[in-house]
């Protein structure tokens, strides 16, 4: 496997466009569309959340259908959640918009939006937006990468990313972009996320090797303990690549896996680091536990508590509110097992042995905790699964970005 250049357009067959629709900002591009020269095998992963956005119901309908997928709409500014029967027809007007531009039928369109829960989508803007996009579809790295932009809302950077990995002799390549920064807890999948690949393979195996990626990359990764009502996570593969069709869990459906596993971690990370107000990326990895999901549970817990979070910022070796944060968390554990550590470039310092705090370098502790990722180590000595998630650190920026978000 090796990263190159490109993102959502760099397998065989897939275009993308953006455009400034007006949906709510002003003077930026807030659509894109992606499109395939052919029907895609299709995948999807969405929101647990009770409260789900029109556009996540219309994902499911078609992912769950068996349908192909030819093409993704994609709004930032407005979520399209909470929205009732004008929701979802926004949902559909994008959708035959996209065949009356394309050809691509309406039932292979699937829809995506991302910004403030509780407004109507402007259904004319909508419209014109892709009738603009049709016409500026290209392949290129700089459409992919505008396309990265065009669906950010509260991010502070793009996040793209592209690799090739070998099938049946073959040269695939496997694409991706996703946008989040805030109300990022995932519980099936992320805030908005595309992948794309030149694979030829069986929807099942596919739908199947997504679900499984997803526990130990997306759903592993949060800034506020928010569960968006718009998490989706969409992959298309339109098997351009001309691969001998993956049917089976084979050593190529392996290396498929280990393709999207990197793509889905790459693209988690940059989301937690990016968090609404971050400085930077926070890390907990828990090692030698009971089992697997313990890990999960005890790394999620540390990232995921708000004074783990602050203390990151502050660069404070206060190890009890990260022992504190796996005390609640609902995994069981003997406190007299645990070792702690923090760690990044800086350096690595043990903080708390089996039970009993140690005496440590404060001046070095703050070093450490300075870096610009920061990790909180963690051995349990009751087994020997790990886990390991990501946060960022909580600012005074984030409260404010959310206390006037709407404006």
């Amino acid at each position: 496997m090796k990263e190159i250049k490109g993102g959502i357009t760099s397998p065989k067959g897939f275009k993308a466009a953006v455009t400034a629709a007006g949906i709510k900002y002003q003077g930026r591009t807030d659509m894109a569309m992606v499109t395939c020269e052919v029907p895609c095998e299709c995948a999807g992963t969405f929101t647990s959340n009770v409260v789900k956005a029109a556009c996540v119901q219309w994902d499911q309908k078609l992912v769950y259908s068996g349908r192909p997928m030819q093409a993704v709409v994609v709004n930032s500014g407005i979520a399209n959640a909470c929205t009732g029967k004008e929701g979802f027809d926004a949902c559909e007007a994008t959708a035959k918009a996209v065949e009356a531009a394309l050809g691509i039928p309406a039932d292979t369109v699937a829809v995506a939006s991302t910004g403030v829960i509780g407004m109507q989508l402007p259904v004319e803007r909508l419209e014109n937006g892709v009738k603009a996009m049709a016409k500026t579809l290209e392949a290129s790295i700089e459409a992919s990468t505008a396309a990265s932009k065009a669906i950010m809302t509260t991010d502070t950077v793009n996040k793209e990313i592209a690799v090739t990995f070998e099938a049946d002799g073959k040269l695939i390549t496997l694409g991706g972009m996703s946008k989040g920064s805030g109300m990022i807890h995932p519980n099936m999948c992320t805030m908005l996320g595309f992948l794309t690949t030149d694979l030829a393979i069986d929807k099942g195996l596919m739908q199947e090797a997504l679900s499984e990626v997803i526990k130990d990359t997306f759903n592993m990764i949060t800034v506020d303990g928010d569960t968006s009502t718009n998490d989706t996570l969409l992959l298309m593969a339109d098997g351009l690549a001309q691969n001998t069709r993956i049917t089976s869990k084979n050593s190529d459906y392996a290396s498929f896996k280990e393709a999207l596993f990197y793509v889905c971690r790459y693209l988690a990370r940059r989301m937690a680091s990016d968090g609404e107000g971050a400085t930077k990326l926070f890390e907990a990895k828990v090692v030698n536990a009971k089992t697997k999901e313990d890990a999960r549970i005890l790394s999620r817990a540390i990232v995921g508590s708000n004074l783990s979070k602050a203390a990151i910022y502050g660069c404070d070796a206060n190890f009890g509110r990260f022992l504190c944060a796996m005390g609640y968390s609902g995994a069981q554990f003997d406190q007299n097992d645990v070792e702690l550590f923090f760690e990044s470039s800086e350096g690595r310092l043990q903080v708390f042995d089996k039970g009993t705090p140690l005496d440590f370098d404060e001046e070095l502790a703050v070093k450490i905790m300075k870096a610009s990722e920061v990790t909180v180590y963690v051995d349990m000595h009751e087994g020997s699964e790990e886990a390991t998630a990501w946060g960022c650190d909580l600012t005074y920026d984030y409260v404010k970005i959310n206390a006037d978000y709407r404006s």
